[in-house]
Protein backbone atom coordinates (compact mmCIF):
# COMPACT_ATOMS: atom_id res chain seq x y z
CA UNK A 1 0.00 0.00 0.00
CA UNK A 2 2.57 2.37 0.79
CA UNK A 3 4.04 1.98 -2.89
CA UNK A 4 1.11 2.56 -4.58
CA UNK A 5 0.61 5.92 -2.00
CA UNK A 6 4.37 6.78 -3.56
CA UNK A 7 2.87 6.44 -6.94
CA UNK A 8 -0.03 8.52 -6.29
CA UNK A 9 2.15 11.51 -4.90
CA UNK A 10 4.75 11.00 -7.67
CA UNK A 11 2.03 11.87 -10.01
CA UNK A 12 0.82 14.91 -7.91
CA UNK A 13 4.38 16.04 -8.03
CA UNK A 14 5.11 15.33 -11.62
CA UNK A 15 1.58 17.61 -12.40
CA UNK A 16 3.00 20.41 -10.51
CA UNK A 17 6.57 20.47 -11.68
CA UNK A 18 6.49 19.46 -14.73
CA UNK A 19 8.85 20.99 -17.68
CA UNK A 20 6.46 23.07 -19.70
CA UNK A 21 8.96 23.93 -22.80
CA UNK A 22 7.96 21.13 -24.64
CA UNK A 23 11.45 20.27 -25.66
CA UNK A 24 12.61 16.98 -25.06
CA UNK A 25 16.32 15.90 -24.60
CA UNK A 26 16.11 12.11 -25.82
CA UNK A 27 14.96 9.13 -25.07
CA UNK A 28 15.96 7.60 -21.48
CA UNK A 29 15.20 3.46 -21.17
CA UNK A 30 14.17 2.94 -17.72
CA UNK A 31 13.52 -0.36 -15.34
CA UNK A 32 13.38 -2.33 -12.44
CA UNK A 33 15.69 -5.28 -13.47
CA UNK A 34 14.09 -9.02 -14.32
CA UNK A 35 12.94 -10.81 -10.55
CA UNK A 36 12.70 -7.50 -8.62
CA UNK A 37 9.36 -6.06 -8.05
CA UNK A 38 10.72 -2.58 -6.20
CA UNK A 39 10.10 0.68 -8.26
CA UNK A 40 9.89 3.20 -5.64
CA UNK A 41 13.25 4.60 -6.61
CA UNK A 42 13.08 3.89 -10.29
CA UNK A 43 9.56 5.94 -10.34
CA UNK A 44 12.01 8.80 -8.11
CA UNK A 45 14.71 8.87 -11.32
CA UNK A 46 11.58 8.94 -13.59
CA UNK A 47 10.03 12.07 -12.34
CA UNK A 48 12.95 13.81 -12.24
CA UNK A 49 14.38 13.02 -15.47
CA UNK A 50 10.95 14.20 -16.88
CA UNK A 51 11.27 16.60 -15.44
CA UNK A 52 14.83 17.61 -16.72
CA UNK A 53 13.18 17.25 -19.85
CA UNK A 54 14.03 13.42 -21.27
CA UNK A 55 11.59 11.22 -22.35
CA UNK A 56 11.67 8.66 -20.35
CA UNK A 57 10.43 4.64 -21.43
CA UNK A 58 9.37 3.34 -18.13
CA UNK A 59 9.27 -0.69 -18.82
CA UNK A 60 8.11 -1.12 -14.99
CA UNK A 61 9.66 -3.64 -12.67
CA UNK A 62 10.24 -7.74 -13.13
CA UNK A 63 11.23 -6.40 -16.45
CA UNK A 64 13.51 -9.49 -18.38
CA UNK A 65 16.80 -8.74 -20.13
CA UNK A 66 15.85 -9.02 -23.54
CA UNK A 67 12.95 -6.95 -23.45
CA UNK A 68 14.85 -4.35 -22.08
CA UNK A 69 17.71 -4.42 -24.36
CA UNK A 70 15.00 -4.73 -27.34
CA UNK A 71 13.65 -1.30 -26.54
CA UNK A 72 16.77 0.78 -26.38
CA UNK A 73 17.64 -1.37 -29.93
CA UNK A 74 14.29 -0.27 -31.11
CA UNK A 75 14.55 3.32 -29.93
CA UNK A 76 18.29 3.88 -30.48
CA UNK A 77 18.27 5.26 -27.10
CA UNK A 78 21.32 6.90 -25.91
CA UNK A 79 20.64 5.88 -22.10
CA UNK A 80 19.50 3.36 -20.02
CA UNK A 81 18.44 2.98 -16.24
CA UNK A 82 18.54 -0.29 -14.10
CA UNK A 83 17.40 -0.42 -10.95
CA UNK A 84 17.34 -3.36 -8.18
CA UNK A 85 16.68 -3.60 -4.44
CA UNK A 86 17.07 -6.78 -4.00
CA UNK A 87 20.78 -8.67 -4.21
CA UNK A 88 19.01 -11.87 -5.30
CA UNK A 89 18.45 -9.79 -9.12
CA UNK A 90 21.55 -7.93 -8.76
CA UNK A 91 22.50 -11.59 -11.48
CA UNK A 92 19.64 -10.19 -13.71
CA UNK A 93 20.80 -7.11 -13.84
CA UNK A 94 24.40 -8.10 -14.79
CA UNK A 95 23.05 -9.89 -17.20
CA UNK A 96 21.05 -7.03 -18.55
CA UNK A 97 24.02 -4.61 -18.83
CA UNK A 98 25.95 -7.45 -20.80
CA UNK A 99 22.87 -7.98 -23.21
CA UNK A 100 22.63 -4.04 -24.19
CA UNK A 101 26.52 -4.05 -24.42
CA UNK A 102 26.22 -6.66 -26.78
CA UNK A 103 23.05 -5.38 -29.21
CA UNK A 104 24.06 -1.28 -28.50
CA UNK A 105 26.94 -0.53 -27.50
CA UNK A 106 26.22 3.14 -28.26
CA UNK A 107 23.60 2.79 -25.25
CA UNK A 108 25.04 4.31 -21.64
CA UNK A 109 23.49 1.78 -19.00
CA UNK A 110 23.33 3.71 -15.74
CA UNK A 111 22.19 1.25 -12.42
CA UNK A 112 21.41 2.05 -9.16
CA UNK A 113 19.29 0.74 -5.99
CA UNK A 114 20.52 0.17 -2.51
CA UNK A 115 22.19 -3.10 -2.98
CA UNK A 116 24.98 -1.70 -5.66
CA UNK A 117 28.51 -0.03 -5.04
CA UNK A 118 30.21 1.42 -7.37
CA UNK A 119 32.85 -1.30 -7.40
CA UNK A 120 29.96 -3.70 -8.65
CA UNK A 121 28.88 -1.25 -11.17
CA UNK A 122 32.14 -1.24 -12.60
CA UNK A 123 32.53 -5.18 -12.45
CA UNK A 124 29.45 -6.18 -14.08
CA UNK A 125 30.24 -3.28 -16.88
CA UNK A 126 27.63 -0.47 -16.02
CA UNK A 127 28.80 3.00 -16.95
CA UNK A 128 27.72 4.43 -14.30
CA UNK A 129 26.62 3.86 -10.58
CA UNK A 130 24.25 6.62 -9.68
CA UNK A 131 24.07 6.67 -5.79
CA UNK A 132 21.20 8.68 -6.14
CA UNK A 133 18.48 9.62 -8.70
CA UNK A 134 20.14 13.31 -9.21
CA UNK A 135 23.06 11.88 -10.09
CA UNK A 136 21.66 9.68 -12.58
CA UNK A 137 20.24 13.10 -14.35
CA UNK A 138 23.22 14.74 -14.06
CA UNK A 139 25.19 12.09 -15.92
CA UNK A 140 21.97 11.71 -18.05
CA UNK A 141 22.48 15.47 -18.84
CA UNK A 142 26.33 15.00 -19.48
CA UNK A 143 25.31 12.19 -22.23
CA UNK A 144 23.20 14.37 -23.72
CA UNK A 145 25.47 17.30 -24.22
CA UNK A 146 28.17 14.93 -25.79
CA UNK A 147 25.48 13.93 -28.46
CA UNK A 148 23.92 17.54 -29.12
Amino acid sequence: MSAEAAKAAFEVIKEKSAVKSGSVKCDFVLATVFGDIHDIGKNIVKLLLENYGFNVIDLGKDVPPEKIADEVVKRHAPLCGLSALMTTTVPAMEKTVALIKRLAPWCKVVVGGAVLTKEYADKMGADKYAKDAMETVRYADSVFRKLS
